[in-house]
């Protein structure tokens, strides 16, 4: 079963369910899908539906960090429980070492020595690691593997 099948599936047990807040994640979810879907005119893959979550998650997780800044708990909260809703998507995530071996993998592949190799290492790596890493994380463990020494 395809990720989107999934989704569709969790909407409808959702409804069933009467679970308002779960229900609303995943319709959050189906529309972008499908603004992706008719804005591009494609058949969305699972690669590129967890592109989408990923990037709903991202803007959660700000969220969260704006409104606990401001003071709003309530809608913190809220932010915080459609995260708990969109990570259930995401495939398992990678241990600190798995990014680490692969950032290593892809140095001795492409034989990068600088930080003018980041842009083709971040291009090889985000395929690869793309719903299982944060690529904040990966970015960063780049730039050290590049470092001059």
């Amino acid at each position: 079963m395809s990720l989107k099948d999934q989704i569709t599936e969790d909407m409808k047990s959702a409804m069933r369910a009467k679970e308002a807040v779960k229900l609303g994640t995943i319709r959050l979810i189906t529309a972008a899908m499908k603004q992706k879907e008719v804005d591009e005119r494609v058949e969305l893959t699972d690669v590129m539906v967890l592109a989408i979550i990923e990037k709903m998650i991202k803007q959660r997780k700000d969220s969260i960090s704006q409104f606990e800044a401001g003071g709003r708990q309530d809608l913190a909260d809220i932010e915080k429980a459609e995260l708990t809703i969109l990570s259930a998507y995401m495939p398992a995530g990678l241990t600190e070492a798995e990014m680490q071996a692969a950032v290593a993998a892809a140095v001795a592949e492409t034989g990068a020595s600088g930080p003018q190799d980041m842009g083709k290492l971040m291009a090889l790596l985000k395929p690869k690691l793309a719903g299982r890493a944060d690529m904040t994380v990966v970015s960063a463990l780049v730039k050290a593997a590049l470092a001059p020494r």
